[in-house]
């Protein structure tokens, strides 16, 4: 059975605490076992791509997009979008840069991830976490 829930939140940092807290109560309402590692890397994957858009979204943006949906598996589809028009890409990141590994997080954790256009209407990034 698939389960799925999105909701907007202001392009704000605290946005990203919200997120993480929304899909957290989501899945665990849905049977996903709290603490779990496969709930914990769905939970990691959207506060770094939440974290990407309130970093770099549109500065007049006013919100973005949170979506979840459980697969009958027990993997995790993520979207997050927003407005901007750039794809997020990949970077290369020295041992003192404090930011631009989150991509790298996403690649490394997700089963697969990329970007949809949404034509002029911006974007959505995907990821997909399987279980373990």
């Amino acid at each position: 059975m698939l389960r799925r829930n999105s909701f907007r939140l202001p392009r704000h940092p605290a946005s990203v605490g919200l997120a993480r807290r929304r899909v957290r109560e989501h899945l665990v309402d849905w049977g996903h076992g709290e603490g779990s590692p496969a709930l914990e890397d769905v939970v990691l994957v959207v506060s770094e791509l939440a974290t990407n858009v309130v970093r770099h979204g549109p500065l007049l943006e006013r919100e973005f997009e949170v979506a979840v949906t459980a697969l009958a598996d027990g993997a995790c589809f993520i979207e997050v979008s927003d407005e901007g028009m750039a794809a997020p890409r990949l970077r290369e990141v020295g041992d003192w840069e404090e930011t631009g590994r989150g991509l790298r997080l996403v690649e490394h954790i997700a089963a697969a991830w990329g970007v949809w256009s949404r034509g002029r209407h911006g974007k959505t990034v995907w990821a997909l976490v399987g279980v373990p």
